[in-house]
């Protein structure tokens, strides 16, 4: 018990930095190998975190609902958090056409081999989308981790806890003590995260040779570098203005981020950045409950918004082709409309890049070239994604007065089980 103690006091970065670093390592000393000793392990940790986001989201909007109804109108609050979703979503797309710009990442490159198995992904239209957050089954949208279903629903039912007053007086008080128990059940699983990090990263290492990546590295620098500046700079000013200290974000925020980026997905990364928000930065839990979920379907500002923007300019310059003022006009209106209207579709990425370079009259054989190297550009897109969905909670919880600043200040990185919390055996 005493070695567990002593690896519970050590900051959850610092183990999650351990747990990459030693899975680079063993990646590199295995080789294709990797793929079969350490991708179980990431997988397990990825199915782990889906297993609770579900329930986690579930009855957290139950609760949520409830216990804002009657404080602070959650329709206005909903209505300040896609504000800023759409605003943070266009200085993104800014960010990307002007790094495409800039570095030029399709100049000079030729003979770029197309993925044999990539295939057109089709763009659903905005009325499949709106009709596909109401659930035909509410109970089928659970079991397949559908979130914006599973919050609409769990809204209904929370408004419609409050409307019976206290004849469900112990039924809400059911959905507090569910939702409080899957918060301990998240922190049991969080600490699976260094694990996870080792076996993710690993067989990433191990599988993937320099032969994919030095054609297209041009490429791949760009958009790590367009991601890293929205990150850094973009939503650093943000919370400057907001008389908050970006260090101290980044800092609670760090936890969330590193399992996005290992993972390179935003519903795995969800009760990771739920935990952050709250427990490390101060935002109140009723209203984090529903605007990191929220978030999680339709906040994508690296998947949605920087890499259309950037894969639009790499195509154009690849192809040789001169964009218009209104092809660029275009391309920022489709990629900030898109994101929304792609809300809760599988592959995200694909389809938004799909839908701008269609909007924009580019080819989207462009697509293809960059099928081989979507793994290593997702790991980057998804952190930016998600620092993002955490971000916006922030800002909107100072200006409405649910933002506790003495933890904000504080600004912890463990969101495992600390000293004082209950432990397992």
């Amino acid at each position: 018990m005493s070695l567990v103690s002593a690896w519970l006091r050590i900051p959850f970065w610092q183990r999650v930095v351990a747990g990459f670093v030693l899975g680079a390592l063993a990646g590199w000393m295995l080789g294709p190998a990797s793929g079969v000793w350490l991708k179980p392990l990431g997988d397990l940790y990825v199915t782990l975190i889906k297993m609770i986001a579900v329930p986690l989201v579930f009855f957290a909007v139950i609760n949520a609902v409830s216990s804002l109804h009657g404080q602070k109108s959650v329709a206005a609050l909903g209505g300040r958090t896609f504000l800023w979703f759409a605003a943070t979503a266009t200085l993104a797309v800014s960010v990307g056409l002007a790094v495409g710009w800039v570095v030029q990442p399709g100049k000079g490159l030729t003979g770029l081999m197309m993925a044999p198995d990539y295939q057109v992904r089709e763009v659903p239209t905005p009325v499949q989308v709106l009709l596909d957050i109401v659930p035909a089954n509410p109970f089928k949208a659970l079991t397949e981790g559908k979130i914006l279903q599973v919050i609409f629903f769990a809204g209904l039912l929370g408004f419609a806890l409050v409307k019976l007053g206290e004849r469900s007086a112990g039924l809400r008080k059911l959905a507090g003590e569910a939702s409080d128990a899957m918060v301990q059940v998240t922190r049991f699983v969080l600490e699976m995260t260094p694990i996870g990090t080792f076996g993710l990263i690993g067989s990433l290492v191990g599988t993937y040779g320099f032969e994919k990546l030095l054609p297209l590295g041009s490429y791949i620098g760009a958009l790590y570098l367009a991601c890293a500046l929205h990150i850094v700079v973009v939503y650093g000013s943000l919370l400057l203005a907001h008389g908050l200290n970006p260090w101290k974000f980044f800092r609670g925020a760090a936890p969330g981020m590193q399992v996005a980026f290992v993972s390179s997905s935003s519903f795995a990364s969800m009760p990771v950045a739920l935990r952050s928000v709250t427990h490390n930065l101060g935002v109140d839990k009723d209203y984090a409950a529903f605007a990191v979920p929220l978030g999680a379907s339709i906040k994508m500002d690296g998947c949605g918004a920087i890499y259309p923007a950037l894969t639009s300019i790499f195509v154009a310059q690849y192809f040789g082709l001169d964009l218009s003022m209104n092809q660029y006009f275009v391309i920022l209106l489709a990629s900030v409309l898109g994101s929304f209207g792609t809300a809760g579709v599988p592959g995200t990425a694909t389809v938004m890049v799909t839908l701008v370079l269609s909007a924009a009259n580019l080819p989207l054989e462009g697509i293809g070239l960059l099928v081989a190297i979507d793994r290593i550009l997702d790991m980057m897109r998804t952190m930016t994604n998600v620092t993002g969905q955490m971000l916006v909670p922030v800002l909107v919880a100072k200006e409405t007065g649910l933002l506790d600043r003495e933890v904000y200040e504080s600004a912890s990185t463990n969101v495992g089980l600390e000293e004082g919390e209950p432990r397992s055996g």
